[in-house]
């Protein structure tokens, strides 16, 4: 055993040098800093389903997989409008749930996003405006970021949500 902790002694300690990060881990690194630097903290979103066909809503549960890890950048979800610093919103907005969207608009505090999801929210999709439909998102409650698709990618979510930050973080004209 003296032997063998001569020879290590003698050697000294021989490791290879870390790796360097992966392009994909800096990208992800430069995004959590943008949302951190831009809020101060970490993005919170309530989704709100205000009448959709449940296609938007598959597409966004899979933005929490390991795969695309949104919580890896520092967005969230919450469970209450008064938690949340932006609304994403999926669907033609149906007669019975104007209400309840237009309190959710009016519980989350300021200042606060909207983003419209899918055809359907931001243009009422192939529903419309009729009897039982008010038609897109818009119409009920201000927007500031559509993500057309039916239903859009989780990229494509990503990227609205990233844009809607950005142009949060804009400076007024």
């Amino acid at each position: 055993m003296l032997h063998i902790l001569k020879q290590i002694a003698k050697s000294g300690i021989r490791t290879e040098s870390a790796p360097a990060p992966a392009e994909a881990m800096v990208v992800v690194a430069r995004l959590q800093q943008a949302v951190l630097r831009t809020l101060g903290r970490a993005l919170a979103i309530r989704q709100v389903d205000a009448g959709s066909c449940n296609g938007c809503e598959l597409e966004i549960h899979a933005l929490g997989n390991p795969y695309y890890n949104i919580e890896g950048l520092g967005i969230r979800f919450v469970a209450s409008p008064r938690h949340a610093d932006m609304l994403l919103v999926t669907g033609p907005v149906s007669r019975h749930m104007a209400i309840a969207l237009q309190r959710t608009y009016d519980a989350t505090p300021e200042p606060k996003l909207v983003v419209a999801v899918g055809d359907c929210g931001c243009t009422g999709g192939i529903f419309g405006e009729s009897y039982a439909s008010l038609g897109r998102v818009a119409n009920v409650i201000p927007v500031d970021v559509e993500i057309p698709g039916c239903p859009p990618t989780p990229t494509q979510l990503l990227q609205g949500i990233l844009a809607a930050i950005t142009v949060s973080a804009a400076p007024p004209p």
